[in-house]
């Protein structure tokens, strides 16, 4: 194991597993165990998700590069800085902390989002993947609205915690995906709520207590994209590009989250002839929501063919 150090000067656990073709997943690697694992398991989450992702992808050939960037930035949040630019800039400090001149890419929601943005300002990746989040008709929009209640939420129950500091709630927020190391439409996460009677998706039954610094980095990562030209910036892509989702990956939010509706399945629908007459291999899941398409048994069959068939087979892995 080694570390990068991200833009604001903190480090970040790099793990690199494996031999062959370079595949960056910006996840980790340890399984949930215990209650954090059954609570995870009841929003249709795996406790072992980055664990399975890597294991499937080494053994199909790959040296997978990995790190808890979600994790990271729960750790050590980021207010004012997490933008585009710099989001790109930590996952290229950890490519370079791997020695991976040259990688491929795969991230699930807002990091593939991440790895979009990433593939828009550099020339080292080998192939982008892309899961629930469509290249194209990105919610991004609706998730400003989204992170702009949550950060609301955060600052009220801070003030809250201040004034009544025995009956303040202990959970972090619940979200589309809790803290297994991967990411989901609401970028913050739980490993202390007690959800034992919540159903997946009732996003209404989640209390919202982490702090508003954590809050508000994503604030700034969905304001930064503001005005954004999908389209002009998809036509700079050349690599090798893959984008999936679940055909029942839309939200609607209730008036908690500010009546947002965030259509993933849906977009990449829509847009599915346009991106792959672009150069875009697209796969819908039929039947699959955010969380079960996001599982190891659901993207595996998916990514490693794809990256098999995409990725050259000598691996760049010379340091910077």
């Amino acid at each position: 194991m080694t570390t990068a150090r991200t833009h604001d000067g903190t480090t970040i656990d790099v793990t690199v597993r494996g031999a062959g073709p370079t595949v960056l997943i910006p996840v980790s690697t340890t399984p949930i165990e215990g209650e954090a694992a059954e609570r995870l398991r009841a929003w249709g989450a795996d406790p072992a998700l980055g664990h399975n992702l890597v294991t499937g992808l080494v053994e199909a050939g790959f040296r997978v590069v990995s790190a808890d960037y979600e994790g990271h930035l729960a750790d050590h949040p980021k207010p004012d800085t997490l933008t585009p630019d710099t989001v790109a800039a930590d996952l290229l400090a950890v490519a370079d902390a791997a020695g991976a001149e040259r990688f491929a890419y795969y991230g699930y929601s807002w990091l593939a989002l991440s790895g979009l943005q990433l593939a828009l300002r550099t020339d080292r990746l080998t192939a982008l993947a892309m899961g629930g989040y469509p290249p194209l008709g990105g919610p991004s929009d609706a998730m400003l609205t989204v992170t702009n209640a949550t950060y609301a939420m955060a600052m009220a129950n801070e003030r809250r915690t201040r004034v009544e500091p025995e009956s303040a709630p202990t959970a972090r927020l619940l979200s589309p995906t809790p803290s297994d190391g991967t990411a989901g439409q609401n970028p913050n996460s739980t490993d202390d709520a007690s959800v034992a009677s919540a159903e997946p998706g009732d996003w209404d039954a989640a209390e919202v207590t982490i702090s508003p610094e954590r809050a508000r980095q994503f604030v700034t990562l969905y304001e930064s994209l503001r005005g954004f030209d999908e389209r002009s910036a998809l036509a700079r892509l050349t690599v090798p590009r893959l984008a999936f989702a679940g055909a029942d990956d839309n939200i609607t939010y209730s008036p908690k989250w500010g009546d947002a509706y965030v259509a993933i399945g849906e977009a990449l629908t829509a847009h599915r002839a346009e991106l792959e007459a672009s150069g875009w291999t697209v796969t819908i899941v039929p039947g699959a929501d955010h969380m079960s398409a996001m599982r190891a048994e659901t993207v595996l069959p998916i990514l490693a063919p794809w990256l098999t068939r995409s990725t050259p087979q000598a691996a760049g892995t010379s340091p910077r």
